[in-house]
């Protein structure tokens, strides 16, 4: 039966006038997959030139939205509207997760080519170097024979961004561009969104990130709950109306940020060591050297520009990558190299929530299937066992298991990035990799998922190893901050910075 979508007990929507023209305008705008209301009867006005910003909670309809703009809609969701106007817009789309359009069997350099080629015929003039220059992306040669998976996160971001510029969009959406980036390069993406605003360019800004909003965008669409509920310049950031706006303004605000817990130190066996480790691709040394511990009940982190080593170092740990030298420890017993000769316990006891979350399910089966599946393989519990541990882990991270019902391409990013994290803990595992964990979620939520990773260490005696280039994330859960770019170790957490010389490191990952 289809669902009647209630328009008359719809959130009061606090709205100022856009003082521009409409690039693009929406009446109407409802999305909906069989059981779930996505979207309901939302209206919108694009102006034209500027940054556009819309934010809210995960889940609140911002990706179904801008797709929608664009004519476009997820696996199983049916779109309406009422009316939809976009004459003349020539649109290009940054998705946040940058591997879901980057094809993982050619290099790099071959698939610009060939989009420069096809955007040439088509009128477009815009060159291979220009847009790797305007996205900050390396141009080497070394870096254009790369394929996609050996590129870190931040890094497929800034292609993804490149292969968008060839086309010479008119509007650009860009969902959630400053994920995974280190502050240097996060620095360079906001300048070019805005000097490509400052151009003509109309931009759709989705983001969690209400300090990028600030710094590029004119204007603020706020979404809750698949409604816009107040739009305006960004001022409404400064004196929001409704009370979901103010709450996630408050969770990003410093002065309420959870403060990291000092742990008394006593003295315990080492849960997780690195030893001497090196690893690389092919000829090119990522790791040298690199060796850390993490005790039992403790945090470390590892930071630095994308590209310098962080997100292989623990796929190393994890047994997804093959060291060239040293060897993982786990309780004092050396590690099978990779996950291939590693035992169920083994496996089971190192988990690990990975940047992509989406890429990192099976698209066929529902994320329920997926999060019930690892007790059972990894660990020999029952049906009823893996069930309970399910509930208890999507219980921790806030979702509620109709959502988890579904496959993973219905979810918004914070959804996904929230599941993947209750299918790890649903393992029980002993050390805990987060590879940027709290990128695709609005501020409520990263501040949960925050809480979790502290309760776990403090309660249950987890080993984390953090991945972030969030300061505010390294300050609340790190015990000892380790910066992959200068290659040393400090006894407590302290800001994460960027410099411009920081990506001179980006030809490693």
């Amino acid at each position: 039966m289809t669902e009647t979508v209630p328009v008359a007990e719809a959130v009061p929507v606090t709205v100022a006038e856009p003082t521009r023209r409409s690039a693009i305008r929406v009446r109407g705008l409802t999305a909906r997959t069989p059981d779930r209301v996505l979207v309901a009867g939302v209206d919108l006005d694009i102006p034209d030139g500027g940054v556009t910003a819309i934010i809210g909670s995960s889940g609140s309809g911002k990706t179904t939205t801008a797709l929608a703009l664009m004519g476009e809609h997820r696996p199983g969701v049916e779109v309406t509207t009422d009316d939809v106007r976009a004459d003349g817009v020539r649109f290009g789309y940054v998705p946040q997760q940058p591997s879901s359009v980057l094809n993982p069997v050619l290099r790099i350099g071959t698939v610009l080519r060939d989009i420069e080629r096809a955007a040439h015929r088509a009128g477009h003039r815009v060159s291979v170097p220009e847009a790797l220059q305007r996205s900050g992306f390396p141009s080497d040669p070394a870096m254009l024979r790369r394929y996609p998976h050996q590129l870190s996160g931040g890094q497929q971001q800034r292609l993804v961004i490149a292969q968008t510029l060839l086309t010479n969009p008119t509007c650009l959406i860009t969902d959630e561009p400053t994920t995974g980036q280190d502050p240097a390069n996060r620095a360079a993406v906001l300048h070019e969104i805005a000097r490509l605003a400052g151009e003509g360019l109309t931009v759709v800004l989705l983001t969690h990130d209400l300090d990028a909003v600030r710094a590029v965008a004119q204007q603020v669409i706020v979404m809750a709950d698949g409604r816009v509920i107040e739009t305006g310049e960004t001022g409404v950031l400064e004196a929001p109306a409704q009370e979901q706006t103010r709450a996630l303004v408050q969770a990003q605000s410093p002065a309420v940020r959870p403060s990291r817990t000092h742990r008394p130190t006593t003295r315990v066996s080492t849960r997780l060591t690195m030893d001497a480790v090196s690893a690389g691709f092919r000829t090119t040394p990522v790791l040298r050297d690199l060796s850390l511990s993490v005790d039992p009940g403790k945090c470390v982190a590892l930071v630095g520009p994308s590209g310098c080593g962080k997100t292989t170092a623990a796929r190393v740990v994890a047994g997804l990558h093959r060291p060239t030298a040293g060897r993982v420890l786990l309780d004092g017993r050396p590690l099978a190299e990779t996950i291939y000769n590693r035992t169920r316990r083994d496996i089971a006891a190192i988990a690990y929530v990975f940047q992509d979350a989406k890429a990192a399910f099976d698209p066929y089966r529902s994320v329920w299937e997926q999060i019930v599946r690892g007790p059972v393989r990894l660990r020999g519990a029952t049906t009823a066992e893996a069930a309970a541990a399910a509930h208890t882990a999507l219980e921790q991270v806030g979702l509620d298991r109709t959502i988890a019902l579904a496959r993973p391409a219905t979810l918004s990013g914070g959804e996904a990035q929230r599941a993947a994290l209750a299918r790890a803990l649903a393992v029980d595992p002993s050390v805990l990799i987060c590879d940027e964990i709290t990128t695709g979620l609005d501020p409520v939520s990263q501040r949960r998922v925050l809480d979790i990773l502290s309760e776990l260490t403090r309660t249950r005696g987890i080993s984390l190893m953090v991945i972030s280039h969030d300061a505010h994330v390294v300050q609340t859960v790190a015990d000892e901050v380790i910066d992959m770019h200068e290659r040393r170790s400090s006894g407590a957490p302290r800001p994460v910075r960027g410099s411009p010389q920081a990506t001179s490191c980006s030809r490693q990952k």
